[in-house]
């Protein structure tokens, strides 16, 4: 009997900001490792997510959006992406079906022509297009770059994923389990802890928080009854930021914790005591002493 080669490999999802690709890494793992939410930018981290199939283990990088980089924090978060790009087996060049090629999608693959490796163009949001719309969207990227692999897809639905994890295991080399096949991600709890909260202010609150919003966790620690006791801090630039995420009479504040709380007692399945604090730290994001602090450097 032939025993077939374990496979295995590294895997970037590139693209522009709010095209999906957190969405995209959750349904292929089957569970919620990554934050999404409606507004872009809202990955600020490279983060690996572990898929053990029969016969191989793919590792599935998550990264920032693409995009044109004013603040030192986004400059952060675009290095971080094109780093990743050098650095796998694979690229997944995610776009949109409901929008055409544009000059950031050109330079990505630019980018992609010099890196040398597998890419596959990932179409998704396939559900709001029609078939002929979508044909279109095929043939103008096909025209762009020469793509191993075209895969329509629903991140949200789940439509052709199945498909492309198939395409993406077929094309990885021969090689080792990088990670034992019980963990989903190699990121740490309190990492994650920080990222749910943080999805939290972004899904609550207005505008002009979420992108001057950071959280670190400051306190971890699980009783000897079970409960897992966190203390975190919600950091803003301003004043008038911290108002809005108190809200009147602590009412933001409070539903943020209560969502925030009950997501976390399901990743650690335990009961959470969550303590949050808002502090103001002047400009965080263009200050590269606290974006060291606060992780991003």
């Amino acid at each position: 009997m032939t025993v077939k080669p374990f496979r295995s490999g590294f895997v970037a999802i590139v693209g522009r900001p709010n095209v999906g690709k957190s969405t995209l890494l959750n349904r292929i793992l089957g569970e919620k490792i990554v934050i999404t939410s409606d507004k872009p930018q809202t990955t600020r981290n490279r983060i690996q997510g572990i898929h053990n199939i029969s016969g191989g283990q793919i590792v599935f990088i998550d990264t920032p959006g693409v995009h044109r980089a004013k603040s030192r924090l986004n400059r952060y978060m675009v290095e971080t992406a094109l780093a990743s790009i050098k650095e796998v087996d694979v690229v997944l060049f995610l776009v949109e079906a409901d929008a055409e090629p544009a000059g950031q999608e050109k330079v990505i693959t630019e980018i992609l022509a010099d890196a040398g490796m597998p890419v596959f163009l990932v179409i998704n949001k396939t559900d709001l297009v029609e078939k002929e719309r979508l044909l279109e969207r095929i043939a103008a990227y096909a025209r762009l770059f020469p793509f191993r692999e075209i895969v329509p897809v629903s991140a949200l639905a789940g439509e052709g994923v199945e498909k492309l994890v198939d395409l993406v295991f077929a094309a990885l080399p021969e090689g080792p389990a990088y990670f034992p096949d019980d963990i989903l991600t190699d990121l740490p709890e309190r990492f994650v802890v920080a990222e749910i909260i943080r999805e939290k202010v972004f899904r609550l609150t207005r505008d002009e928080i979420p992108y001057s919003v950071a959280v670190t966790v400051d306190s971890f620690k699980e009783r000897a009854d079970g409960l897992v006791a966190i203390s975190a801090s919600i950091v803003v630039e301003r004043d008038s930021q911290k108002g809005i995420i108190i809200g009147r009479r602590g009412e933001m504040l409070k539903k943020i914790g209560s969502q925030a709380r009950h997501e976390i007692e399901g990743l650690l399945d335990a009961r959470v005591f969550l303590e949050l604090f808002v502090k103001v730290r002047k400009d965080w994001s263009e200050n590269p002493r606290l974006l060291k602090e606060l992780g991003y450097e």
